[in-house]
């Protein structure tokens, strides 16, 4: 299997988790575009979030209750949760994963 975050969640990448759970793992990102960003990823390999919502709706609503009890635990007093999905998106790694950002002030509309 070549899917980084496969192999992250199947334990053949080192990472420090911030969350896990039988079907949900979170991680800091490696190029935070925020003082916090975090990713929160099913371990079942879904290529998008409308694929794991077919696949796995719990799982799906697992992603946004991890990204609650982050944001909480690191006293972030309001986040943004996002899904790229599709290259043209920005998605980059295609394997379902929703990011966490937070602890500074964002813009709107976003990109």
């Amino acid at each position: 299997m070549t899917c980084i975050f496969c192999k992250i969640a199947n334990k053949e990448i080192p990472s420090s988790f911030l969350y896990e759970s039988e079907k949900v793992l979170a991680f800091n990102d490696l190029t935070p575009q925020a003082p916090v960003h975090v990713l929160v990823i099913p371990k079942a390999h879904c290529e998008n979030a409308g694929e794991l919502a077919q696949a796995d709706p719990l799982a799906l609503a697992e992603l946004f209750t991890a990204a609650m009890q982050i944001a909480a635990d690191r006293g972030l007093d309001g986040y943004r949760t996002a899904f790229n999905t599709g290259a043209s998106a920005g998605q980059s790694v295609f394997h379902a994963h929703l990011h966490l950002l937070g602890g500074r002030p964002f813009a709107w509309p976003p990109g």
